[in-house]
């Protein structure tokens, strides 16, 4: 696979480079030689900044390595970018400013969330009660394991209980008239949670007792089900040691929003445009407001991949 190396140098490390070169907020401190990866025109390009851009060029390659002299051949063009910008007098124009101000905002917004999560660490206490009330004061509840024939008529239903209760083998006749994707196994759902199916079904399934099937047909959106319960069982509560990691993304993204709610109720906001507008569709983001969209989703948004 072929890195392209210049897309992930602007879209990563642009926002370094622009609080580096940004003479409106603090100045970087001087570069020593000795201190320097590659030097372009006389301006030392820094070996901090060769490992930042390796850590984040692997972090996008997923962890494949990275030649050092392609790293620094990057720097070095984007150094060669930087003083052409410079010489055309790009640095002062308007929208870089504002450009500027949006990465630093970025950098802020995520400098002040590390900061808070730094002083206020998901502990196991906090753990603990997220478990209690998602999982460990819940009770398991019931799971079953049928097998179904789905049929598109209720006649069609009736006809198949009528074979049945004939003597007629249910995975048989499964595997040979059911509509279902699970024909192929014989009609067989495996082991289920009441709210894993439509209600009709899940209904259906509890009133009836391990090996026997329903003598009238249950009737869904899916169509006419014939049901054969096969087993049931307690579901368990999975450890709290088992799902500890788990929950701790999902804590500290709670932490996080209530303490971005407590921030807004102490603060005075004012929305000064409408927000019933259609947003007008614009060209791809550039790289400081992929970086703001990530910083509020960080905050802001479920953990989806703890679940």
């Amino acid at each position: 696979m072929k890195l392209k190396l210049i897309p992930f140098l602007l879209a990563g490390t642009a926002l370094v480079a622009g609080c580096q070169q940004n003479a409106n907020t603090v100045v970087a401190p001087s570069i020593l030689k000795e201190d320097a990866a590659a030097s372009v025109n006389g301006q030392f390009i820094s070996k901090a900044a060769l490992e930042t851009l390796t850590k984040e060029v692997s972090a996008r390659a997923q962890g494949q390595a990275i030649p050092k002299d392609k790293l620094i051949d990057e720097l070095v063009k984007r150094e060669l970018l930087i003083q052409e910008a410079k010489n055309k007098g790009l640095d002062k124009s308007a929208e870089i400013f504002q450009r500027l101000e949006m990465m630093k905002g970025a950098l802020l917004s995520q400098a002040a969330v590390e900061d808070y999560i730094k002083a206020n660490p998901v502990t196991d206490a906090d753990l603990q009660a997220e478990y209690d009330k998602q999982i460990g004061n819940v009770g398991g509840g019931a799971e079953y394991k049928a097998r179904h024939i789905l049929i598109k008529t209720e006649d069609e239903a009736k006809a198949i209980i009528a074979e049945l209760d004939k003597g007629a083998d249910f995975a048989e006749l499964a595997t040979t008239k059911s509509t279902g994707p699970s024909k192929t196994q014989g009609g067989d759902l495996g082991w289920f949670g009441a709210a894993q199916m439509v209600a009709p079904f899940s209904e259906a399934v509890a009133k009836l007792e391990n090996g026997k099937y329903t003598t009238t047909p249950v009737q869904t959106q899916f169509g006419w089900h014939v049901i054969l319960r096969e087993d049931s069982r307690q579901q368990t509560p999975p450890p709290f040691e088992a799902v500890k990691a788990q929950l701790e993304p999902m804590v500290q993204r709670e932490k996080l929003t209530n303490y971005l709610e407590a921030l807004r109720k102490g603060a005075q906001v004012e929305i000064l445009v409408p927000l019933t507008e259609a947003v007008p569709a614009t060209t791809a983001p550039t790289a400081e407001q992929e970086e703001s969209v990530e910083v509020i989703e960080e905050v802001v948004e479920p953990v989806e991949e703890a679940n």
